[in-house]
């Protein structure tokens, strides 16, 4: 059986055992010490001056429209293939999600079709980096730019990803992160933050997140409850110090896949930027359903990041969502093949194998 992915500690655990000990013998699991420290190795890390930790990435996105102004009678474009999440946090601050289909190739917001997408009504750009790929970045600043736009990057599937060598999370006013389980950069539950390089709008995002207090019991503004907690803070910044040679081990292991995959009955979509850090390993292919079948009765474990594009998805259906005829097809195509640290060369390998005898068999 070669699975998808493996969520319990491997060679972080006695790290992960040991943040988790101290927090408990501290005794402090809200807003404290532990939440500090890994927000300052997160900015840090991430190239960013500030860090604010909250509950999930979805709530990261959210309130960094809040931050902006962004809300009702507000559109915000984004990407139609990616977790529903994103649109999700669009709608949780009462702005209308626009969705502009994907180029072909890098699977991210077409920025052609992102520049038709704008009304008098749009206030910002939220591109989603991609299975671990950049968005266009260069080209939908130059898109923000042009119609005087906000750019929030959705950064949840891209840690420490680079493009045309700037860190994400640099092109936007402010970008968002996901820890979930599987995430390059995971928690062990639900956990998020988000980045910006100005003071105000970090300060703000802090009260936010704690039911907009300015101070104990003294609530200045609407807030919400979304704060990352002690013990997630603690196994974070643990497993930062990993996080280098982690991504290195999947760029190495993609790099095999690729040249693995040579020939083989499926598409692989391109690497458009070196600072690709391969959240996942998609592939395409016209007989997907098949496909999956074939590698499971070979004990090989495949997931399908997204069977359904968002603007297909009933939860959004009052927004009167535009045709995306490029997200649809891939949505129909895509399939994700198992990469994570920890798994072994001769496993791509005996993937790489079955995709070309199930060629073979058809």
């Amino acid at each position: 059986m070669i699975p998808f992915l493996n969520l319990t500690p491997g060679a972080d655990a006695v790290e992960v055992r040991a943040a988790i000990d101290r927090v408990i013998t501290r005794g402090w699991f809200v807003l404290g010490p532990e939440l500090e420290a890994f927000e300052r190795g997160f900015a840090a890390a991430s190239q960013a001056a500030h860090a604010v930790g909250v509950g999930s990435g979805t709530d990261a996105l959210a309130i960094a429209l809040r931050v902006l102004g962004i809300g009702r009678g507000d559109e915000v474009i984004t990407s139609p293939l990616s977790a529903a999440y994103s649109a999700l946090a669009i709608m949780m601050v009462g702005a209308r999600p626009v969705f502009a289909d994907i180029d072909p190739a890098r699977l991210t917001m077409d920025p052609d079709a992102t520049a038709a997408a704008v009304t008098p009504r749009t206030r910002a750009i939220m591109p989603v980096h991609l299975y671990g790929q950049t968005a266009d970045m260069p080209a939908l600043m130059d898109v923000a730019r042009r119609y005087n736009l906000v750019i929030v990057e959705d950064c949840c599937q891209a840690h420490l990803a680079t493009c045309a060598g700037r860190p994400v999370g640099s092109f936007g006013t402010v970008a968002a992160y996901s820890f979930y389980p599987t995430k390059n950069l995971a928690a062990l539950g639900d956990g998020g933050a988000l980045t910006t390089n100005d003071p105000g709008l970090a300060d703000h995002a802090r009260r936010l997140r704690n039911g907009g207090q300015t101070d104990r019991y003294h609530h200045a503004e609407f807030g919400v409850n979304s704060r990352l907690d002690e013990i997630q803070a603690a196994v974070l910044a643990a497993r930062l110090q990993w996080l280098p040679r982690w991504t290195a081990e999947r760029r190495a292991l993609a790099r095999r896949y690729r040249a693995s995959l040579a020939n083989a009955p499926v598409a692989v979509p391109p690497e458009r930027d070196a600072g690709h850090v391969y959240h996942l390993f998609p592939v395409l292919s016209d007989s997907r359903s098949a496909l999956q079948g074939y590698l499971k009765a070979r004990g090989i474990e495949t997931l399908i990041h997204y069977p359904v594009p968002i603007p297909r998805q009933p939860a959004v259906a009052s927004e009167q969502p535009a045709e995306c005829p490029v997200a649809d097809r891939v949505s129909a195509q895509v399939l994700s093949l198992p990469l994570h640290p920890g798994m072994t060369p001769q496993a791509i390998d005996e993937i790489a194998a079955a995709l070309h005898a199930f060629h073979a068999a058809v």
